[in-house]
């Protein structure tokens, strides 16, 4: 096959959206096929709405010789329209980790973005969905049945996983919880929420953030608020670092806490399952589809702190609890696909719309 991938900005950005997308061109590059990557720049929304009336992006769009044109759902705004007046050959597939009006934000917002993202999905001709709940979400905005493939994200980026008996007896070490906040310092992950639970928690813990900083003025926020409440002793902010480093702390941590507001997926939840950590999320989004309350994890509200405190606590005085949930989360991550499983799926129903 020969396709297109739109996508804002690069492909080797840091997101698990992007991972994904960087997984699936791998995998269709390793199979003889040629992809060739659209790269649109990053601007704020409204200059991407305007994209739609760029006669430069629809040349780009129209002029190649392509089997399929694959399009990261990211990128609705600058597409919504601009796909209604193009060709219904070759077919366009969005490849969709979670919708914009899915987040939390002002109603009037998510208003907006629901009407376009609504036109967007039925500008597209098929789409590729990271989870049941995106897709369940998905139509529910486009208003219809959307032909598509749900194919799950994977964990084994990291390589292979510690044993049982390693799992069991990282729970019951002595001394602090060690817990491990894995993604990039947005509004949307929750951190100043895990910040606010870890300062009403009475049993001893440390905290290691390691993620990028796409939004600075968040970044410098949630380091501000743990100055205050008197934590940063306790956080060791590590930024973005290379896979080496993050399988060196999935090792070494005893639970993984990143309680979104949103998630489509949350790939760093399967990554941590398959090392044996248990889980602390929300009940936002897939997550659920991730992690068993009481299993694998814990599930609370989104913007709840106190609940997020209460699981904390008790998987810090109960070690025995806390390796039962380690056990579990290692014998979970078995039930979801390797990369190379996920990108043959795709790359199967992509074969029959291209045909």
């Amino acid at each position: 096959m020969h396709l297109a991938l739109v996508l804002y900005g690069s492909l080797e950005t840091l997101s698990g959206g992007y991972l994904y997308d960087r997984k699936l061109v791998a995998h269709l590059r390793a199979q003889g096929d040629t992809v060739d990557v659209i790269g649109l720049p990053w601007r704020n929304y409204g200059r991407h709405l305007l994209d739609n009336l760029s006669r430069d992006l629809r040349r780009r769009l129209t002029t190649g010789s392509w089997d399929l044109i694959l399009q990261d759902e990211l990128n609705h705004p600058s597409l919504f329209a601009l796909n209604e007046v193009l060709l219904s050959r070759p077919p366009r597939v969005a490849i969709v980790h979670h919708l914009r009006c899915s987040e939390e934000r002002p109603a009037w917002q998510n208003a907006l973005y629901r009407r376009v993202e609504r036109r967007y999905l039925q500008s597209v001709h098929a789409a590729v969905f990271n989870s049941q709940t995106t897709r369940a979400v998905s139509e529910a905005v486009a208003g219809r049945a959307l032909p598509g493939v749900v194919a799950y994200p994977a964990g084994d980026r990291f390589g292979p996983g510690p044993q049982v008996a390693d799992v069991e007896a990282r729970a019951h070490e002595a001394g602090p919880l060690r817990l491990l906040f894995l993604g990039n310092l947005i509004a949307r992950k929750g951190l100043h929420t895990l910040l606010d639970a870890l300062a009403t928690l009475s049993a001893p813990w440390t905290l290691t953030v390691i993620g990028g900083a796409p939004e600075p003025a968040y970044a410098a926020q949630v380091q501000g608020q743990a100055a205050r409440l008197g934590l940063r002793d306790r956080i060791r902010w590590s930024g973005p670092v290379p896979d080496a480093d993050v399988r060196a702390a999935l090792l070494a941590h005893q639970a993984l806490v990143v309680p979104s507001s949103y998630e489509g997926f949350g790939i760093a939840y399967l990554e941590a399952l398959r090392f044996g950590l248990p889980v602390l999320a929300t009940t936002a989004g897939a997550a659920a589809e991730v992690i068993t309350p009481e299993r694998e994890g814990a599930l609370v509200a989104p913007n709840d702190p106190a609940a997020v405190a209460a699981v904390l606590d008790g998987w810090a005085r109960a070690r025995g609890r806390l390796a039962d949930l380690s056990r579990a989360a290692l014998a979970r991550a078995q039930a979801f696909p390797t990369w190379e499983e996920t990108g043959a799926r795709i790359r199967h129903y992509l074969l029959g719309l291209s045909a």
